[in-house]
């Protein structure tokens, strides 16, 4: 066996991965060069989706028509409720 103590400061300097782990604390994994993350919470190369992903948006709850209908119905509770305080 060897005395020699094995250099693991920098590992150990290095920034953690900042998710959260099922148990509730934050993962202790070093993060990956560049990256907030470690590699197996997305911080490996090609993760995540791919630029333009069409799936992403199948739904349709944010496109610029829903966001700005949703914005209307605030508008027209809002004026519902301040009718309904005058009636009071």
């Amino acid at each position: 066996m060897s005395n020699r103590s094995p250099n693991t400061r920098p590992m150990l300097a290095s920034p953690r991965c900042g998710a959260k782990i099922r148990s509730g604390g934050s993962c202790r994994s070093p993060a990956v060069r560049g990256k907030r993350r470690c590699r197996m919470h997305g911080g490996a190369p090609e993760s995540g989706a791919p630029r333009g992903n069409q799936n992403a948006r199948k739904h349709g709850l944010f496109t610029k028509a829903a966001t700005a209908e949703r914005k209307q119905i605030e508008v027209l509770l809002a004026d519902a409720r301040k009718l309904l305080q005058q009636m009071k």
